[in-house]
């Protein structure tokens, strides 16, 4: 009896983590530009607690902090943010879209 009882409170676990997760999925699969950083960039906003800057997901896709990776990945944002997935919350501080 113990072992189902485990057994239960183990699925309850597991569909209180997969409907969380859920929660953070876009209803519908956006339509993102052409470049591999684009996926990798939406994914490193699903583990952010908060807004992130471009420094922020550089770091996040291991990109070396040097000016041109930023600022690359700032330009990728700002598409993001025109495209309706990203928001800017303040100047230079984006988020997901809620």
């Amino acid at each position: 009896m113990r072992k189902a009882e485990t057994h239960l409170e183990h699925l309850a676990i597991t569909r209180k983590t997969v409907t969380g997760l859920a929660d953070r999925l876009p209803a519908v699969a956006p339509d993102l530009p052409e470049h591999p950083d684009y996926p990798r960039i939406l994914a490193a906003f699903n583990h952010a607690t908060g807004p992130l800057r471009a420094k922020d997901v550089c770091e996040a896709l291991g990109h070396e902090l040097l000016p041109k990776n930023v600022e690359g990945i700032r330009a990728k944002l700002k598409r993001l943010v025109k495209l309706g997935i990203l928001t800017e919350a303040d100047t230079g501080s984006f988020a997901r879209k809620q």
